[in-house]
């Protein structure tokens, strides 16, 4: 679809939804779970340590291999995508950001009452009991031979503190989940970045958006299939910047 279409779709729209997925934050350097992983960890499947059983059986391997992503995340910057998605918010009457990324990316960047659908790396709490314990920046034994960290205890219940994102098999955040879908039902623009659409729940927002009538616009370097309904626009998250431009100057 012309950009200049969908900058118009900008102008005219009156609360636009930004909808983020993994190839946001990856142009910033930030593995994926579908990327291979290199050095330390290029041995272990992402996906197998991404479950509460899985820290239950070694919280010493999980923890170490996410306390690696979030050592990760604050190495990097945010990226020209995430910087148009902060200053949109001085263009449209309202906009909100929701994200299935777990990094801080968008909040550095400037966005304001990000919805972080799938938790936050920095927000880890006790496995047990739920207690949110600040995560400290202390990464020694990152480097060690297996990476292994002993996970902090948790003040109330003396439980391991896991990390703060939702596992596979997880339901996700109730309130974030909520306030992701009440976005996508109210706005008139919905913009799909850096994601397939294939990740359920979190793939239902745009089918909410385009079920109350507002325009879903997808945007991602590889096409994949849409509904009759919906653009799409083929390219790198940072097109954005360009839509952005060309609406508003």
């Amino acid at each position: 679809m012309p950009i200049s279409i969908i900058a118009k779709l900008l102008q005219e729209a009156k609360h636009v939804v930004v909808f983020t997925g993994a190839g946001v934050s990856a142009e910033s350097g930030i593995p994926t779970f579908r990327d291979a992983l290199t050095g330390l960890w290029a041995r272990f499947d992402a996906a197998q340590l991404a479950t509460a059983e899985a820290f239950r059986a070694d919280p010493s391997l999980c923890w170490g291999w996410y306390e690696w992503r979030r050592l990760k995340v604050l190495q990097s910057q945010p990226n020209a995508a995430h910087l148009a998605i902060a200053n949109l918010a001085k263009h449209v009457p309202q906009l909100t950001v929701v994200t299935q990324n777990v990094d801080d990316l968008h909040e550095r960047a400037g966005s304001q009452d990000v919805i972080h659908l799938h938790g936050s790396l920095h927000s880890p709490r006790c496995i047990d009991c739920g207690w949110a314990h600040e995560a400290p920046l202390d990464f020694d034994g990152l480097h060690e031979e297996g990476g292994r960290i002993e996970p902090p205890r948790c003040n109330v219940c003396s439980g391991y503190i896991r990390p703060g994102v939702v596992w596979f098999g997880e339901m996700l955040p109730e309130r974030a989940w909520s306030a992701g879908l009440a976005a996508a039902e109210n706005c008139d623009l919905f913009f799909s970045i850096g994601t397939s659409g294939i990740v359920f729940p979190a793939a239902e927002l745009p089918l909410r958006a385009l079920g109350t009538g507002a325009k879903v616009v997808h945007l991602n370097p590889e096409r994949f299939e849409i509904s009759s309904q919906e653009h799409f626009v083929q390219g790198p998250a940072t097109i954005i910047q360009t839509l952005i431009h060309e609406a508003f100057g």
